[in-house]
């Protein structure tokens, strides 16, 4: 609903602002598209994509936060182990989607750039565990139905933010159009949730 609101501007005319429309403004920043329109420059972008792995990677050891793709869990693993487990999963996306990209539409190459854009669309889950130590002192000293809630409320906002991202990596890194990157984007979550339930995760 968001991408056919976006792409066909079915917005109120009051939310129109000087010659560009606010939801053009949204989405090309809901999108990060500024910011992967310099995906071409992969001597820029790609330590870029690094550095956020690697944040995300050492907030979910600090938050003991064990990621699966695009969830969070409390862990009791080891440091070093929740830090692998973070790349481990995203170099993992990237392989999936590049899989899944060529067989529905044959699209070859540019799997450099398709890495760097996948790892920069990490960004909110990246920084999703320190969002959840700084709101968890809180939700503890609350102890409230209400409070409890936040830091689900607050990883489903970022998990939604993680999908639209990874949707413009897609069509940045293998030149897809939107609307079949956010094709790619689906599939790979409903896997997520499958390999939630094998691992036992949801029922």
């Amino acid at each position: 609903m968001l991408y056919r609101s976006l792409k066909d501007g079915n917005v109120s005319p009051a939310l129109k602002s000087g010659s560009e429309a606010l939801s053009h403004r949204l989405g090309r920043w809901l999108f990060l598209s500024p910011v992967f329109n310099q995906s071409v420059r992969l001597q820029v972008f790609l330590p870029v994509a690094v550095a956020v792995l690697i944040l995300g990677a050492l907030g979910s050891a600090l938050a003991k936060q064990e990621p699966v793709f695009f969830f969070y869990f409390s862990s009791t693993r080891s440091f070093e182990n929740v830090v692998l487990m973070f790349i481990f999963y995203w170099v993992g996306l990237f392989l999936l989607a590049d899989a899944i990209i060529y067989a529905l539409f044959r699209r070859t190459g540019g799997d450099l750039q398709l890495f760097a854009c996948i790892g920069v669309s990490a960004l909110p889950l990246a920084l999703f565990p320190y969002v959840y130590l700084l709101i968890l002192p809180h939700v503890m000293a609350l102890a409230t139905p209400v409070s409890l809630w936040l830091p689900r409320l607050a990883l489903l906002i970022f998990q939604v933010w993680t999908l639209l991202l990874l949707s413009s990596a897609f069509s940045f890194g293998k030149g897809l159009r939107l609307d079949r990157s956010i094709i790619v984007t689906l599939i790979i979550l409903y896997l997520n949730i499958v390999v939630l339930i094998l691992l036992g995760r949801v029922v």
